[in-house]
């Protein structure tokens, strides 16, 4: 299994996820033109990844870091696909959860990450940043 990195553009978010390191995130804007073109490698590495998790004796946390500046409708069920592999790893008592990070005042981006956590019911720990 290999690192997926993806550069951002003006469309798309910046993408790291490192199964060595136990280290996932997706940071900046998602309004892809095609989003399953974008998020199709990404659900694929995360299955594949869960597939590893579950076979594998490496029982270290893992926590997914999420921190939009703006994401689209098309782009938040995307979102809410991969916590939902996070919530199938949690099924089988592996400590998967998200950090939500939004900036200070974007209670809108806040409201977001409320709402994904009800729906998925994995923990999130909701990660205030300075505005910039």
């Amino acid at each position: 299994m290999e690192k997926l990195i993806i550069s951002p553009t003006v469309f798309t978010p910046k993408v790291i996820l490192d199964h060595e390191e136990y280290f996932l995130e997706i940071a900046g804007e998602s309004r892809p033109q095609d989003v399953r073109e974008f998020f199709g490698p990404i659900s694929a590495w995360m299955n594949d990844f869960s597939d590893l998790v579950l076979t594998g004796k490496r029982k270290d946390p893992i926590i997914f870091n999420f921190n939009f500046a703006y994401f689209n409708s098309a782009s938040a069920k995307c979102i809410v696909d991969i916590c939902k592999v996070l919530a199938r790893l949690r099924l089988k008592e592996i400590d998967a959860s998200v950090k939500w990070y939004y900036v200070k005042n974007d209670d809108d981006m806040r409201e977001a990450g409320i709402e994904m956590s009800q729906i998925v019911k994995i923990p999130f720990e909701f990660v205030e940043l300075e505005e910039q």
